[in-house]
């Protein structure tokens, strides 16, 4: 009988999308809601929702959502994200120990990277399976919870594995650059994360289209104080490149 109910009340929920209590109450009214209650917390023990205050959402629609965020970014100026990653290849270096950040211009490097002997660590599972598609580099992820947005891992997990593990160059994407606030972020423990890589990093290349400019997250990870390069598409307003002039910046 609870098989029964408890597939009912799955398939109900896959077929919305998200439900409340109350929905289920209605499509089960002989059924008690501390009863229904119940069935939300073991169809999220066995994965396929995920309870919410009042109700439940379908990982179902929670998957597809993360990858429709995902793919609308990854068609945008993608001419400008292929320009970027092609300088930023110039900048790589056979043998080294690589970070290489999430985000869609990350997927545009990951593609361009050439099949040598790097030592790669990445918080992006899609460009980790990018990078194994090729015989010679070896990979690594930072693990953690995936972001919907970017497709970041990030968390507890990889504290002790990136303090651990030593980085020679670090290849860094952000949402948003002011002067005021730096290069910020919407998620903390991303950004905590790549403060992290940062500081372990000894040369640190930010990747950024020029579409971040005066977009400012949250969470601020970095200032150009704290990175080597910054390489962009197009020209930088003359006031981000004076500044980059003056904390030593290379901008490319």
């Amino acid at each position: 009988m609870n098989t029964d109910r408890r597939s009912k009340i799955k398939q109900y929920i896959e077929e919305k999308g998200e439900v409340h209590l109350r929905d289920l109450e209605k499509l089960l009214p002989e059924v008690s809601t501390m009863t229904l209650r119940r069935d939300l917390i073991y169809l999220e023990e066995k994965g396929h929702v995920i309870r919410t205050r009042g109700g439940a959402v379908s990982v179902k629609r929670v998957a597809a959502s993360a990858e429709d965020m995902y793919s609308l970014r990854a068609t945008e100026n993608m001419d400008g994200k292929t320009k970027i990653a092609k300088k930023a290849i110039e900048f790589v270096e056979t043998g080294r120990s690589i970070y290489i950040d999430s985000g869609t211009t990350m997927m545009c490097l990951a593609e361009q990277l050439p099949d040598e002997n790097f030592s790669i660590l990445t918080s992006g599972p899609n460009i980790g399976l990018e990078i194994i598609k090729k015989s010679k580099p070896t990979v690594a992820l930072t693990g953690g919870v995936i972001s919907r947005n970017n497709l970041s891992t990030s968390g507890n997990n990889w504290l002790e594995l990136v303090r651990n593990i030593n980085i020679d160059i670090a290849f860094m994407a952000t949402t948003g650059f002011s002067l005021e606030n730096g290069f910020t972020i919407g998620n903390f423990d991303e950004c905590e994360l790549k403060k992290l890589v940062i500081q372990k990093a000894r040369k640190k290349i930010l990747l950024m289209d020029i579409t971040k400019i005066d977009k400012t997250m949250p969470y601020t990870f970095a200032t150009l104080k704290d990175i080597d390069v910054l390489i962009c598409d197009k020209d930088l307003p003359d006031a981000i490149k004076k500044a980059a002039q003056q904390n030593g910046v290379l901008i490319y």
